[in-house]
């Protein structure tokens, strides 16, 4: 079981840096961290991640019940889709939804990020697919996000954001900055003429360095 109080300061620390590079605002975004293997730690709702306090986060187990919590400071309603990606990954401990601005922009025009642009890109995702929409606070983002926890690392969630899960919190959070630069760069390359892909020549040689496809 990891130290509350150090996984309290952490998250309050991370969304800090989200508030601060625009990847959420006013009080959008939602982060968690698994506490022990019942128990996670995440963000209220109604409380701007780059203001959070550690003693406003509320503590919850795997089933969604809420075992700590201060007066007036509840789990956001998205907890759900963290608590499938615990139960689906028992090897992930943290996991972050922002609504980056570049990224963003991809799920609610309904597009993937699937361009091979760089060698930074494969290795880091291979791809960011779309999960299809989902009535938020519903049991829907969940169902549309569990087909791609096994094989993914970061999915846009279609109309709405994006979602990253990783073994440790600044994983997981460097994941979310990787996936807005990858939009970022597409959507820069785009209003180029067209980003320069990598062959498929390049691809297999990279593949066979990184051990497989993603």
């Amino acid at each position: 079981m990891r130290d509350e109080k150090i996984v309290r300061e952490e998250i309050c620390e991370i969304g800090r840096r989200m508030y601060g590079r625009r990847m959420v605002a006013a009080n959008d975004g939602n982060i968690s961290v698994r506490l022990s293997e019942n128990e996670l730690i995440c963000t209220p709702t109604g409380v701007s991640k780059g203001f959070m306090k550690p003693e406003q986060l509320c503590k919850l187990d795997l089933s969604g019940n809420v075992l700590e919590m201060s007066e007036g400071f509840g789990p956001s309603s998205e907890v759900k889709m963290h608590i499938r990606v615990y139960q689906k990954r028992p090897d992930i401990a943290a996991v972050v939804h922002a609504h980056p601005i570049f990224a963003t922009s991809f799920a609610v025009m309904g597009k993937a990020l699937d361009v091979p642009l760089m060698p930074e890109v494969i290795v880091n995702f291979g791809k960011v697919p779309l999960a299809l929409y989902g009535t938020p606070s519903t049991a829907e983002i969940p169902e549309a996000i569990e087909p791609y926890l096994a094989d993914y690392q970061a999915i846009l969630l279609e109309s709405h954001g994006a979602l990253t899960w990783a073994k440790d919190l600044q994983a997981a959070y460097m994941k979310m900055e990787s996936v807005e630069f990858y939009a970022e760069l597409l959507y820069r390359t785009t209003q180029l003429g067209g980003p320069r892909v990598l062959s498929e020549e390049k691809l297999e040689r990279l593949y066979q360095v990184i051990g497989g496809r993603k």
